[in-house]
């Protein structure tokens, strides 16, 4: 049932790629981008790369890998998903493969070949605190691990799949295959080819009932052909619509965020509230755990903030989201332009002695024909003032909208970020 060739291991009739260099990526990152960079700096021979959640594994060719081949570091990650953090060590035949994910992130993937390498290299990792569950051979007698078998792991198709970091391969296929299809189709159609290239008899070689009956059903099928394909006229594109025509009411939505970050750093026994943000949609809080359990979270959670979202981020580690009401718009707009907002803002902050970070940034708006340029002033600050009160400070300010506010639990600080659209 199981074989080893070089890097690959044979699984149930299925051949996975082992060992893969697994690196995160950054946010904003293409993966394919990323594995070429990443290969010229660690190892020019690494020309295969597979993309899974937020990171990419790289390959090579010379180590048995092929491009279609699954990564089984990826497939029992999936398979064990219920575990943010693992270790395990599955014993096949007579080589042993090693998975390690943390957090899931993985770790390390490799196979070894010698049981004794395997049991050290697994107590090694195997002191690193709070792994989530532990897998190794019985005749190891290590403590808290269980022994599962390979085959009944990976029952189901990975979602990490080894590409070509280099389209070049991929693209001199594609011309060779068009260049044989071209061919192939002179070939299939070389008779009604070489009848089109005859010469074929003039109209007026042609009687003049028949030229006057052919004229007509040309005519006839132009019209059908025009009636079929007659698609309505594509409609002009809609207006432009300006954020600053639909802003929410400043006051109002200080209050929806100070109330909606009220509502969720309710205390919870065992868990401590580390920050708690409110964004444009919705209001979010992360907890740490103290000493409490995951299962009294849920419990307490559900009964003192309904209709919130929980998120397990690690074994010590929620968020919680919860969607923020509607609040009604108008348009609004600060006809001054946009330098003397600029000085408007920093004379305010300045008045009352509060730090703040002023930028004026053009933002270009478009629905592809038209295009709009927009300008805005970004504001940044820390204050001690809660929302309802650090608003009144644009009191005097025309197109204001605060995108974020965010309450610091270890800093007793509120962090604020507000834009105000100018002429």
């Amino acid at each position: 049932m199981f074989s080893l060739v070089n890097q690959v291991v044979t699984i149930n009739r299925k051949k996975y790629a082992v060992g893969l260099f697994w690196q995160p990526t950054g946010a904003g990152y293409v993966a394919r981008n990323y594995a070429r960079s990443l290969a010229r700096s660690v190892d020019k021979k690494l020309n295969l790369f597979t993309e899974y959640r937020g990171m990419v594994g790289l390959g090579a060719r010379r180590l048995g890998h092929r491009s279609g081949m699954d990564s089984i570091a990826a497939a029992v990650t999936d398979a064990l998903g219920e575990y943010t953090s693992f270790l395990a060590v599955f014993a096949i035949d007579k080589v042993f493969l090693l998975v390690a994910v943390r957090n899931g992130v993985i770790l390390e993937d490799k196979l070894l070949t010698s049981e004794a390498d395997a049991r050290a290299e697994y107590f090694r990792l195997s002191e690193i605190p709070d792994w989530g569950a532990l897998f190794a051979p019985s005749v190891w007698g290590m403590p808290r691990a269980v022994e599962r078998n390979i085959s009944d792991v990976i029952f189901r198709s990975a979602r990490s799949t080894l590409r070509p970091i280099s389209r070049v391969g991929a693209i001199l296929f594609s011309a060779i295959l068009l260049v044989l299809f071209g061919i192939g189709a002179l070939w299939f159609f070389r008779e009604p080819l070489m009848q089109m290239m005859m010469p074929q008899p003039s109209v007026e070689e042609i009687s003049p009932e028949l030229a006057a009956e052919y004229e007509k059903q040309v005519a006839q099928k132009n019209k059908e052909l025009d009636e079929q394909f007659d698609i309505e006229k594509p409609q002009p594109p809609q207006p432009l619509e300006m954020p600053y025509d639909y802003l929410p009411d400043a006051m109002a939505r200080a209050q929806v965020c100070y109330q909606a970050i009220g509502f969720l750093m309710q205390p919870i026994t065992g868990w401590e509230q580390v920050s708690v943000e409110c964004g444009e949609t919705h209001a979010d809080v992360v907890f740490n755990r103290t000493f409490g359990t995951i299962g009294d979270f849920y419990s307490v959670a559900t009964e003192i903030m309904p209709a919130s979202f929980v998120q397990q981020q690690s074994d010590n580690t929620l968020y919680v989201r919860v969607a923020l009401p509607s609040v009604k718009t108008h348009a609004s707009l600060d006809e001054r332009d946009v330098e003397t907002v600029y000085r408007a803002v920093q004379t305010a902050f300045q008045s009352i002695d509060t730090p703040v970070d002023v930028q004026m940034v053009v933002d270009t708006l478009t629905n592809g024909f038209e295009t709009a340029q927009l300008n805005i002033i970004e504001v940044a600050a820390e204050s001690k003032l809660i929302p309802t009160q650090f608003m009144h400070i644009f009191d005097d300010f025309g197109g204001v909208y605060m995108t974020r506010c965010a309450w610091d639990v270890s800093t007793r600080t509120w962090n604020y970020e507000v834009i105000i659209y100018a002429k």
